[in-house]
């Protein structure tokens, strides 16, 4: 089964140099840099409003948990955002691809 995962990051060299590792280790089958991200958050006591870079990832359900601690180790924020969630549909000729393409092998 699908599942995309969401994480921002500082920069999209930051997050290139990341979802290349994620890739290479068959713990993703993709991962979308969606740049122009304007982030406005409570950190430490104060209201932070930052550029960031958004990543989209294409993972396996089966592999989320050793994604999830891979992605938490490679990531330069303390608290990294790792949002998960099963898309309604996926097409089936791109389901089977994700599979192929992030696998436990």
């Amino acid at each position: 089964m699908v599942l995309l995962v969401l994480s921002t990051f500082p920069d999209a060299d930051t997050a290139a140099s990341v979802v290349r590792v994620l890739v290479g280790e068959k713990l993703a089958a993709c991962g979308n840099i969606l740049p122009g991200v304007r982030s406005i958050y409570p950190w430490k006591g104060t209201i932070e409003d930052a550029p960031e870079v958004a990543v989209l990832i294409k993972t396996e359900a089966a592999l989320y948990a050793k994604l999830e601690k891979r992605l938490a180790k490679l990531h330069p924020y303390e608290v990294p955002e790792i949002v998960a969630w099963e898309p309604g549909a996926v097409a089936k000729p791109y389901a089977a691809w994700v599979a192929s393409a992030a696998s436990a092998d």
